[in-house]
């Protein structure tokens, strides 16, 4: 069973019996301990209530034995409990640290099957880029992002692509409503435990039939710990491909086009009977190999039997000091 479908059957699963926003709070020790009092005693019945909580929200035991207390052991109003006072936590430092530069941030890279997605979060400084709950929350954002790829139709003849801002992703979630609560609750949640101002800032999505590759490649790559084939880093460049018979080093190929994507920043694929361009060029195929100078890009790849039809690259922080000096 592939990545997502275990993920879609899981939110199906769990939102019948609770809250969007419990999906994403898997670790034990996401808010502050709470002072508790003496409600739950020692029996079998109550630790196997307190038990039953923690299993189906993700908050630690002391946060799950306060709103057992506060709530008389009523399982469903302890769990209302629980959500509503974390949104209050994170929403409103969310609401007072909204319009605070985000420089910083992670570009994160997604592949399953035929679909690959860049997405890029920002946030106020690289520390918070490093902390766990920020890479988680980035995870999350990959996968909305992800699932809303692959519900698209396949294209037969050719690839697809696509570029999501901020208020498209979020209308993409909310007709995915787990999602959108997810994202939106986990922004404001991370938001209130990390003390930085975070945003959503853009996604893009490719998906290839047969014949058809996108190599990728990360700058200063680092997998996520929970998801394997997620990679973050500060740079990321997805190239679509076309190649008419699989060959044993096309990972290797397309991880080497991704490297020239990110380190060249071209702004167009052009053309193999375009002249060869010197270091202000901007066509891709006409730029001096990264690799080797020496030679055009487009010398590298004609001998290799692919054509490199369009690409995407993604640059934390992008745009941010051009806006500034506006």
């Amino acid at each position: 069973m592939s990545l997502l479908r275990s993920l879609s059957l899981c939110l199906v699963s769990r939102t019948r019996s609770c809250p969007a926003g419990s999906l994403l709070l898997q670790s034990p020790q996401l808010w502050h301990s709470f002072h508790t009092g003496s409600w739950l005693s020692s029996s079998a019945s109550s630790k196997e209530l307190l038990m039953k909580l923690r299993r189906k929200t993700g908050y630690s035991f002391v946060n799950c034995k306060k709103a057992l207390e506060t709530c008389g052991g009523d399982l469903k109003q302890a769990e209302v409990w629980l959500h509503k006072q974390a949104q209050k936590e994170g929403w409103s430092k969310a609401a007072k640290l909204h319009g605070r530069k985000t420089k910083e941030g992670l570009i994160g890279l997604l592949q399953e099957g035929n679909a690959t997605v860049l997405v890029e979060v920002n946030c106020e400084t690289d520390f918070v880029s490093k902390n766990l709950r920020f890479q988680q929350l980035v995870q999350q954002v990959a996968l909305g992002t992800m699932l809303h790829c692959q519900s698209l139709k396949d294209q037969v003849s050719t690839y697809s692509k696509g570029f999501l801002p901020t208020w498209s992703l979020l209308c993409i979630f909310t007709t995915g409503i787990v999602f959108w609560w997810c994202v939106r609750f986990c922004f404001c949640f991370f938001i209130g435990k990390l003390g930085e101002n975070m945003t959503l800032k853009r996604a893009a999505w490719v998906k290839v039939p047969s014949g058809f590759y996108v190599g990728s490649y990360v700058h200063g790559a680092m997998h996520s710990p929970s998801l394997h084939n997620l990679v973050l880093g500060k740079y990321g460049a997805l190239v679509v491909c076309e190649t008419s018979e699989q060959k044993a080093n096309l990972e290797d190929l397309g991880r080497r086009l991704g490297q020239h994507v990110v380190g060249m920043a071209p702004l167009s694929v052009g053309s193999l009977d375009d002249e060869p361009g010197g270091e202000a060029e901007t066509k891709m195929l006409s730029q001096p190999y990264l690799l080797d100078p020496s030679i055009t890009l487009g010398q590298y790849v004609q001998p290799q039997g692919v054509s490199v039809i369009d690409f995407v690259r993604f640059e934390c922080g992008e745009g941010e000091e051009a806006a500034e000096a506006e």
